[in-house]
C-alpha cells in the first residue's frame, strides 16, 4: 500500500537483522493537497498575498478572465497564516488517509475538487464582496463523508444524523448569532457535499460488491 520512501532494518539484540521499517506515501491524494497547500503559503508570503488574490481566493471578478476559474478550484489552497493552514491541514491528514484508504484516491480526488468547485461558485455569487479561502469546506466534507463508512444498505448511521447536526447545528448557529470572518457558508456547504457523496458511493458500493461475488478469476476487483 503506497510507495515506499525509506526502508531500514531493525537489529536484534544478537545483530541480526529481523524485519524492515517503512515509511511509505501511503494516501497520495492527502499527502500532495497537503504539500501543495504549504507551498502556496510559502508563496504568498514571498509575493506579499499577490498570489492569493491571484490563483489561491475566491472573490467576484469577470467570467472573462480565466483565473476566474482557477479560483473556483484554487481557492481551497490558499491560506491566510500558518494558523489558519494547521488547522485545517491536521483536520485532513487524520481524515484523509482513512477515507483514501476506503473509497480509493481518485474518489477522493473527485470529492475534494468538487466541494472546492462547489464552495467556489456559491461564494461567488452569493457574496460578491468577500475573498474566500481555505480548505474548511474540504475539512467539513470530509468529516460528514467519515459518519458513513459504516453504512449498509438501506440504513443511514445513527453517527452521521449527531455529527450532521452537531457540525452543520453549529456552523448555522454561528452565521445567525455571530460575525466573524469565517466563512460558515463554505462549512455548510462543504458538509452537504460530504454528506451527498457519502451516502451515493457508499449506496453503490454493495451492488458492485454482488456484480463480482460470482467472480471465480484469481485477480483484484477495485470499486472504488
Amino acid at each position: 500500500m503506497g510507495n515506499s520512501l525509506l526502508n531500514t532494518s531493525v537489529k536484534s539484540s544478537d545483530g541480526r537483522l529481523t524485519k524492515k521499517v517503512r515509511v511509505t506515501f501511503n494516501a497520495p491524494v492527502t499527502l500532495t493537497f497537503v504539500i501543495v497547500c504549504f507551498l502556496a503559503l510559502i508563496l504568498n508570503i514571498l509575493t506579499h498575498g499577490f498570489t492569493n488574490r491571484l490563483l489561491f481566493s475566491v472573490y467576484r471578478s469577470s467570467l472573462f478572465s480565466p483565473f476566474t476559474y482557477i479560483r473556483f478550484f484554487g481557492h481551497a489552497i490558499g491560506h491566510a497564516d500558518w494558523a489558519h493552514l494547521l488547522g485545517n491541514m491536521m483536520t485532513i491528514l487524520i481524515l484523509g488517509p482513512l477515507l483514501e484508504e476506503k473509497y480509493g484516491s481518485f474518489s477522493m480526488l473527485v470529492v475534494m475538487a468538487s466541494t472546492a468547485f462547489v464552495t467556489g461558485v456559491a461564494s461567488f455569487i452569493l457574496f460578491p464582496g468577500i475573498q474566500l479561502l481555505g480548505a474548511s469546506g474540504i475539512v467539513f466534507a470530509m468529516i460528514l463523508l467519515s459518519s458513513f463508512t459504516s453504512m449498509r444498505e438501506g440504513e443511514i448511521p445513527l453517527t452521521f444524523i449527531l455529527v450532521a447536526l452537531m457540525y452543520l447545528g453549529e456552523q448555522v448557529y454561528y452565521g445567525v448569532a455571530l460575525q466573524d470572518n469565517i466563512s460558515n457558508t463554505s462549512h455548510i456547504i462543504g458538509g452537504i457535499c460530504g454528506a451527498a457523496f457519502g451516502y451515493m458511493m457508499n449506496r453503490a458500493k454493495p451492488s458492485a460488491q454482488l456484480k463480482t461475488t460470482g467472480n471465480t478469476g484469481s485477480g483484484n476487483n477495485t470499486y472504488y
